[in-house]
């Protein structure tokens, strides 16, 4: 069974950085896809980026150039650095793992950034 534990969240000025991170358990990740989601009060939830197996990424637009996914397989992390932080970047941050007949969730950590 897969498991994912985030971490890194927290209070940060505008124009400030962070960098979370999802350690899993439960897989070696040679398959399939991580990706971070974020879901803002009063919002769905919304992809920001995914890092597959082979190392291929993919960041939702609002994010391009401030944000950057990568991973660490000798830590089990997957990483995402966020950079120039907005006030509507605030969010409840999640990573999740996709395989052809799987979805695992992480329980999200929390991003608030003030203007």
């Amino acid at each position: 069974q897969v498991q994912l534990v985030e971490s890194g969240g927290g209070w940060v000025q505008s124009g400030g950085s962070l960098r979370l991170s999802c350690v899993y358990s439960g897989t070696t990740f040679r398959h399939g896809t991580m990706g971070w989601y974020r879901q803002a009060p009063g919002k769905q939830r919304e992809l920001v980026a995914t890092i597959a197996w082979d190392n291929f990424t993919y960041y939702e637009d609002s994010v391009k150039g401030r944000l950057t996914i990568s991973r660490e397989d000798a830590s089990n992390t997957v990483f995402i650095q966020m950079n120039n932080l907005k006030p509507e970047d605030t969010a409840v941050y999640y990573c999740n793992y996709v395989t052809w007949n799987s979805i695992s969730w992480g329980q999200g950590t929390q991003v608030t950034v003030s203007s």
